[in-house]
């Protein structure tokens, strides 16, 4: 893989920007107005059965939400021109949770893209609210190969020369994330053995657990960081749960815990937990997909918030 980033250039008008500490560098942008281009993917490799019977080829539609040009109040602009020069950027693969939709968790895909992340968020299609025939749990197993496809589709898109996303993302910086099942399923592509896509950097597992009936869960050398979240009132998606597989999980290892929240307000529209989730997670990124100095420090000091969310770090 590719592993050189072109030099970054300046900024779109309405753009804040942080100055690099490399002298003689141009200003980075620290936000940027949030692009939506919807993706209907399908991967024929695989198929769905319908509620008749019928088959068909598994379709994955997907928001992609990504830094682009424009003032850094403006949000979800269809097909906005991309601040491709800034780039490129961090891909992060987002899951949603069990008979429910990506648009449930806008608020918080729309902060990572404003801070510099091409964000995919794939709907999956017998577990989304809207699938044929009602949400089927019983696909869950089937959702980790549809995040290792988004992440290739993406991958392509970014390959070639002309399109809205050319050039537009890092190909060796990838996360994976997602709540509840959506975070079974990241959890599963970043650590299980049967699962694993050895492209991912960095996992976010909000709310989520161990994907149940496939066996016993190790995390094998080499293991990506994580960032788990939890809340403490979570009936669904208990804390013992979470805890199962981040006592096992080698360092660097996170843990926020959100005091008495539930299982899903603090990803959706809880405040002030959703605004905690929103800087922890960004700082986690910046620090393991961009590297930025001070990032893992600043993580720490956001997840620590009196009365409402504890962090425990063990980089």
């Amino acid at each position: 893989m590719e592993t050189s980033r072109p030099a970054r250039h300046g900024t779109a008008p309405g753009q804040s920007t942080n100055v690099t500490s490399t002298p003689g560098a141009k200003p980075v942008p620290s936000s940027f107005a949030v692009g939506l281009r919807v993706l209907h993917l399908l991967d024929t490799s695989r198929t769905i059965t319908l509620p008749n019977g019928a088959s068909e080829p598994r379709p994955l539609v997907t928001d992609v939400r990504y830094p682009a040009l424009g003032a850094t109040n403006r949000t979800d602009l269809p097909n906005a021109p991309a601040a491709r020069a800034d780039g490129p950027f961090p891909l992060v693969i987002f899951g949603h949770g069990f008979a429910v939709t990506p648009a449930l968790y806008a608020g918080l895909l729309q902060s990572w893209a404003r801070a510099g992340y091409v964000v995919a968020a794939p709907v999956f299609p017998l577990e989304n609210a809207d699938a044929p025939g009602g949400p089927d749990e019983s696909d869950l197993t089937n959702q980790p190969a549809d995040m290792s496809f988004v992440i290739s589709e993406m991958l392509a898109a970014a390959r070639t020369s002309a399109g809205p996303f050319a050039g537009l993302i890092d190909p060796t910086q990838i996360a994976v994330t997602g709540q509840s099942d959506g975070g079974d399923t990241a959890l599963a592509v970043a650590y299980d053995p049967t699962y694993r896509d050895t492209r991912v950097d960095a996992a976010v597992i909000l709310s989520g657990a161990e994907i149940p009936g496939i066996g016993g869960f190790t995390f094998p050398a080499g293991s990506p960081p994580l960032l788990a979240t939890q809340g403490t009132a979570d009936t669904e998606n208990p804390p013992s749960a979470t805890n199962a597989f981040f006592d096992i999980a080698p360092r660097p290892k996170y843990l926020l815990r959100l005091f008495g929240a539930e299982h899903l307000p603090p990803y959706s529209d809880q405040q002030p937990q959703l605004g905690i989730v929103e800087r922890v997670t960004i700082a986690f990124f910046d620090g393991y997909l961009k590297h930025r100095a001070g990032a893992l420090k600043r993580l720490v000091s956001l997840g620590s918030v009196p009365g409402t969310a504890s962090l425990l770090a063990e980089p």
